[in-house]
C-alpha cells in the first residue's frame, strides 16, 4: 500500500535508501515470511516438527518476502519518476500484529506503506498506487513456469503465484490507505479493471493450485 502527504515541493527523481528504510524493509521481510511459515506449518502448536518449519521460513522468505520488497519498490519507484520524496516505514504494531494472528492460525499481513510526498495530480498518484499490484502480478507470471517442476520447484511456484496474486487482489481493495482507493479516486473504471481480474485470478490460484489445502 502506499500513502499520500501532499506538499509542494517537487526535486529530480533520485533513488535512495536511508538506513532507517533499510531496517524497516528488512524487518517486515523478515516478519512476514515467519508469519507466513507458522500458518503453513504451525511447529507452536505441534502440527508441524521444527524442520518443516524452517524450511517453511526459507520458502517464504524466496516468495512472500520477494512478494513484499517489489511491491514496496515498485510504489517507490514510480514515486520518485513523478518528482515524490518517497520511503517505506514498517509499522511494528501491525508486525507484531502479524506474527500473534499466525499463532492463532489466520493470515494477516499489513507491513507498512510507502509514504511520499510532493505535488502530485490524481492521476499521478493512481500510478503510484498501481505500481505495486501490476508487479505481483507480473512476478506470478515469472513464479509461474516452476509449477511444472517436482518439490521443491513446484512449491515455490505455488507459492510464488498464489501469494502475489493474493497481494494483488487484496492491495486493489478501493478501502482505506490501499492502493485501489487512489485508483478508485482517480478512475473507478481503471479500479474495477485491474480489480475484478485480480479477484478472479487469485480465487483461481487458491483453488487450483491447492496451497493451502
Amino acid at each position: 500500500m502506499d500513502t499520500n502527504t501532499p506538499t509542494r515541493t517537487r526535486r529530480e527523481p533520485e533513488l535512495t535508501f536511508s538506513s532507517k528504510e533499510l531496517f524497516d524493509l528488512a524487518l517486515a521481510w523478515v516478519t512476514l515470511s515467519v508469519a507466513f511459515a507458522l500458518f503453513i506449518e504451525p511447529v507452536h502448536s505441534g502440527e508441524a516438527d521444527i524442520q518443516h518449519f524452517v524450511l517453511m521460513v526459507g520458502l517464504s522468505f524466496i516468495t512472500v518476502g520477494v512478494a513484499f520488497l517489489l511491491h514496496e519498490l515498485a510504489h517507490k519507484i514510480v514515486a520518485i519518476e513523478h518528482g515524490q520524496i518517497a520511503e517505506f516505514r514498517a509499522d511494528y504494531q501491525m508486525l507484531f500484529l502479524a506474527i500473534m494472528i499466525a499463532l492463532l492460525g489466520f493470515l494477516f499481513a499489513a507491513p507498512g506503506a510507502v509514504y511520499h510526498r510532493g505535488q502530485i495530480t490524481k492521476r499521478e498518484n493512481a500510478m503510484v498506487a498501481l505500481a505495486g499490484p501490476v508487479t505481483n502480478h507480473l512476478l506470478a507470471l515469472m513464479f509461474l513456469p516452476l509449477l511444472i517442476f517436482p518439490d521443491p520447484l513446484r512449491t515455490i511456484g505455488a507459492m510464488g503465484v498464489t501469494i502475489n496474486l493474493f497481494l494483488a487482489a487484496f492491495n486493489m481493495i478501493p478501502f482505506g490507505p490501499l492502493d485501489g482507493k487512489s485508483v478508485w479516486n482517480w478512475n473507478k473504471g481503471v479500479c474495477l479493471l485491474v480489480f475484478i481480474p485480480s479477484l478472479t485470478l487469485a480465487l483461481l490460484a487458491l483453488v487450483e493450485i491447492g496451497l493451502f489445502g
